[in-house]
C-alpha cells in the first residue's frame, strides 16, 4: 500500500494498543512502524530487476518482524524511559504494527514474500488497489481526531477505534467482493468459451467496484473489465501477443529467469528502441503499466542479453475517467486511450473472441 495508509494504519493500530497508556507516543512510533518495512526500497539490491522482485523480500518476512519486534520495544524504552514499565506492551504494539503492515501490502496484486526466508514465493491477495480511499479516510480520521482531542477526552481514542473498525470492515468487503468477481469471471469465460491458463482479477484504481482481470493464453493475453453491477453482460474480452519467441534462447539470462518468476507467468515480451523489453502484465492496463524492463538487445533479429534497465511510463490519466464510467455500465476496453506503447511495437488486440464476437458496443 501507499506510505500514507501505511502511516496512517500504523498509528491506528498503536493508538489502539497503548494510547490510553502513553499518550500521543503511540501514534508516533505507530506511524514510524507501519512505514518501517517498506524502507527496503532504499537499500539497493544490485540493478533495476533485483530492486523490483526483492522488494517486499527480507524486510517483509513475518518470521524476520517478530524477531525484531523485542528489540524494537527495547530502543523505544531507551528513548522513553518512562514508559519502560509498559515494555511487553510495546513488543505487542511492536509486533502487531510490523506484521499488519506486512499483511496490508499482501492484499494487493504486488507479491510479497511474508514466509522469508523458509519460502520466497511472492504471495499475493489482490482485493486492494495500492491507493484505495475507502481503506485510508476512515483510519486517516480516526488518528486525527486522537490527535486534536485533549487526552482528558475519550472521544478521542474512541474515534480512533471507530475509524479502525470501519477500515477494517471496508477489508471484509473487499474480499468478499473479491470472490465474487472471480466466481462471476470464471463462469464467464466458460460460457463465452474463452481459454486460458490463469487469470488474476484486481481491483482498478481507487475502488472495489470495477475490477481488471488478465488472463493467459499460450503466447497470447487478454484484458478485460467486470464491475459489480454487471450483471449479465458479457465480457469485452481483448487479446494482445506476448511475442515470447523474443525471449526464446535467453530464458537462463538472470533478469529473464527473475521476472518470469516474479510474476508467475503474468509477463508480455515488446521491442523498444531495438532493444527487448519485459512487462509485468499485472500492474498497469493497455496500453501503460508500471514495470517494464529491457533485457537485451536485438541484434540481427538475436536477443543479446544486457544488463538491466526500467523504462519510464507514461501515465494517461484519461483512463480515471473512463474507469468511473465503466463502473456503472459496460463498454468496450480500447475506448480507455489509444493503443500505441511508449517508442514499442504497436501492439493491436486481436479480435475478439469469437464468442464475443458483435458484442461490443
Amino acid at each position: 500500500m501507499d506510505s500514507l495508509t501505511q502511516l496512517t494504519f500504523g498509528a491506528a493500530c498503536a493508538e489502539a494498543v497503548m494510547g490510553r497508556k502513553v499518550g500521543s507516543k503511540a501514534i508516533v512510533w505507530g506511524a514510524v512502524l507501519g512505514t518501517l518495512p517498506d524502507l527496503d526500497v532504499f537499500i539497493p539490491l544490485g540493478g533495476p530487476v533485483n530492486d523490483f522482485v526483492y522488494h517486499r523480500g527480507f524486510s517483509h518476512s513475518l518470521i524476520v518482524l517478530a524477531v525484531l519486534a523485542p528489540a524494537i520495544a527495547w530502543l523505544i524504552t531507551k528513548v522513553h524511559p518512562d514508559t519502560k514499565r509498559y515494555y511487553r506492551r510495546w513488543v505487542l504494539l511492536s509486533l502487531l504494527v510490523l506484521e499488519a503492515s506486512v499483511l496490508l501490502d499482501l492484499l494487493t496484486i504486488y507479491g510479497t514474500q511474508i514466509f522469508w526466508p523458509f519460502d520466497t514465493t511472492p504471495m499475493a491477495v489482490p482485493i486492494l488497489f495500492i491507493i484505495d480511499p475507502f481503506f485510508t479516510l476512515p483510519v486517516l480520521s480516526g488518528v486525527l481526531a486522537a490527535l486534536v482531542l485533549k487526552r482528558q477526552n475519550a472521544w478521542g481514542h474512541r474515534l480512533n477505534t471507530v475509524g479502525l473498525t470501519i477500515s477494517l470492515a471496508y477489508l471484509v468487503w473487499a474480499f468478499g467482493a473479491g470472490q465474487f468477481v472471480e466466481r462471476r469471471v470464471t463462469e464467464k469465460l466458460a460460457r463465452q468459451e474463452v481459454s486460458y491458463a490463469q487469470f488474476v482479477a484486481s481491483p482498478a484504481p481507487f475502488n472495489t467496484l470495477l475490477w481488471r482481470i488478465v488472463g493467459i493464453d499460450g503466447d497470447r493475453y487478454f484484458e478485460t473489465y467486470f464491475s459489480l453491477f454487471d450483471g449479465d453482460a458479457p465480457l469485452v474480452v481483448n487479446y494482445y501477443p506476448r511475442n515470447l519467441a523474443l525471449v526464446a534462447g535467453i530464458e537462463a539470462h538472470p533478469p529473464v529467469a527473475k521476472l518470469r518468476w516474479f510474476t508467475r507467468g503474468y509477463y508480455a515480451v515488446s521491442i523498444v528502441d531495438d532493444h527487448i523489453a519485459m512487462t509485468d502484465l499485472r500492474m498497469g492496463s493497455e496500453p501503460d503499466y508500471v514495470f517494464q524492463f529491457k533485457v537485451a538487445q536485438l541484434n540481427d533479429s538475436h536477443a543479446v542479453p544486457i544488463d538491466d534497465e526500467r523504462l519510464e511510463t507514461n501515465r494517461d490519466w484519461r483512463g480515471l475517467a473512463w474507469i468511473w464510467k465503466r463502473i456503472w455500465a459496460p463498454m468496450p476496453n480500447n475506448e480507455i486511450v489509444g493503443l500505441q506503447k511508449n517508442g514499442a511495437q504497436t501492439v493491436t488486440p486481436v479480435t475478439n473472441h469469437p464468442a464475443e464476437a458483435g458484442l461490443t458496443d
